[in-house]
């Protein structure tokens, strides 16, 4: 585990075996807000990372449903039962085992590690839609990587947590464009063409640093962020995976 900090976020990274897993601790002046759930194992380190920032945990929010973002989710709600929980609420169906598409979303099938029906517990508190409030967190609808994909970018500092988004492991790519030495998040994008729209939007946000779910922080990242979809449009149109 390590832990990195930039203005009030805490990036806890995590490095399993095959590739590293991120979740962060938000500071607000009532405690901190998880962002992601890890893997299973994470609980462990995310408790030792919110006591060393001397706050308690009271809210976890996903940026989606994908296994290695909620796999301590019911650990940990377990654990703080005084928390409260958010998804967006498109994603809430995927976190309820649902792989069903619905009107109007291109008709992609659903990829990566949607947990089976029934096997999370933990029922979200608030389901989030675009431009809602999380403390210091603006919501922003990503999707791509899944129907209803979440960043959240902190007013304070201008920070995104991107989620899957982008990734920075490998090289700074997009949803969906797949890197060779870090393939994992393209192959459980849902729809390129779709994450490409939502890379546009989080660029526009001109955030100081690039958090995502897997990788390194990047900090001024808009002209890498440039650059990354310029490549993922090039791709799409060859055809490209």
């Amino acid at each position: 585990m390590k832990m990195t900090t930039v203005q009030q976020v805490t990036q806890v990274a995590f490095m399993p075996r095959l590739f590293p897993v991120n979740v962060y601790l938000i500071e607000e002046e009532d405690g901190l807000t998880l962002i992601d759930a890890g893997m299973p194992f994470s609980i462990k380190g995310i408790q030792q990372a919110a006591a060393r920032l001397g706050k308690p945990i009271v809210r976890i929010v996903l940026t989606h449903a994908h296994g290695d973002h909620i796999g301590a989710f019911d650990l940990l709600k377990a654990a703080l039962p005084q928390v409260t929980t958010y998804i967006s609420r498109r994603d809430s169906r995927l976190l309820a085992g649902s792989k069903e598409l619905e009107p109007g979303e291109p008709q992609e099938p659903i990829r990566g590690d949607i947990p089976a029906p029934g096997k999370v517990t933990t029922k979200p508190d608030v389901l989030l839609e675009d431009g809602d409030r999380i403390g210091s967190l603006l919501a922003v609808a990503s999707p791509g990587h899944t129907p209803g994909h979440m960043a959240f970018y902190d007013t304070r500092s201008g920070v995104l947590i991107a989620g899957d988004a982008f990734q920075t492991r490998a090289a700074l790519a997009v949803s969906g464009h797949m890197q060779p030495l870090f393939p994992f998040p393209a192959m459980a994008t849902w729809s390129k063409a779709t994450s490409i729209a939502s890379a546009k939007r989080l660029a526009g946000l001109n955030p100081t640093w690039l958090a995502v779910g897997h990788g390194k922080m990047i900090p001024q990242p808009t002209d890498k962020m440039a650059v990354a979809i310029s490549r993922a449009e090039e791709a799409l149109k060859k055809g490209a995976v």
